[in-house]
């Protein structure tokens, strides 16, 4: 089967940088356990940019003891498989493990998205053609983001996502990009 590629050309680094200029500051945690980190904010917030369609999204997507399902809708969207456009309800661990790692890092919680969720054809589409993705992928499940964090490097990233020890942590240096899901500890690099 042939998906049709990307509606819109990839988005350069420099254009994503731009989109984030002027987004209001986020507040940043102490570098306690990850784990703990999402449990004891009162308000999480998240910026996403969708490095295939350039849609960004500032949310507080916890708010006062609860989910916003506004925010977590809306970022779900913007997750949505950019290929077919398909959307399904992200896993909200995974936001909070977002939210977690760029406390860690010290830096606001700004990510360009590589990938997020993928329609069982796309995610067979993208199988058929690299040994890199997994046949039963959790993107499909939508518990699996690819990512950079804006300002730090994805080999710290990774290493901070390793630390955290919450779930799956995949190392792509040469695509510079990081997988993380919300399934079993383990690790590889692509």
């Amino acid at each position: 089967m042939h998906l049709p590629a990307s509606p819109a050309s990839p988005v350069s680094r420099r254009r994503v940088l731009r989109a984030l200029a002027g987004l209001p500051a986020v507040a940043v945690l102490s570098s306690a356990p990850v784990r703990a980190l999402a449990e004891g904010s009162d308000r999480r917030s998240i910026v996403l940019v969708n490095t295939h369609t350039g849609d960004r999204l500032a949310a507080d997507y916890y708010i006062d003891g609860s989910y916003s399902q506004e925010s977590l809708t809306a970022l779900d969207q913007l997750l949505r498989d950019h290929r077919t456009g398909d959307v399904a309800p992200i896993d909200r661990r995974l936001y909070d493990l977002l939210h977690d790692l760029a406390a860690l890092a010290g830096r606001e919680p700004c990510y360009e998205v590589i990938s997020g969720y993928r329609s069982p054809q796309t995610n067979a589409w993208l199988h058929a053609r690299s040994g890199g993705v997994a046949s039963q992928s959790l993107h499909m499940e939508g518990r699996a983001v690819d990512v950079r964090l804006v300002g730090l490097a994805t080999d710290r990233l990774r290493d901070l996502a390793l630390d955290a020890q919450a779930g799956g942590v995949g190392y792509y240096g040469g695509s510079d990009f990081v997988h993380l899901d919300t399934g079993r500890v383990r690790s590889w690099a692509g």
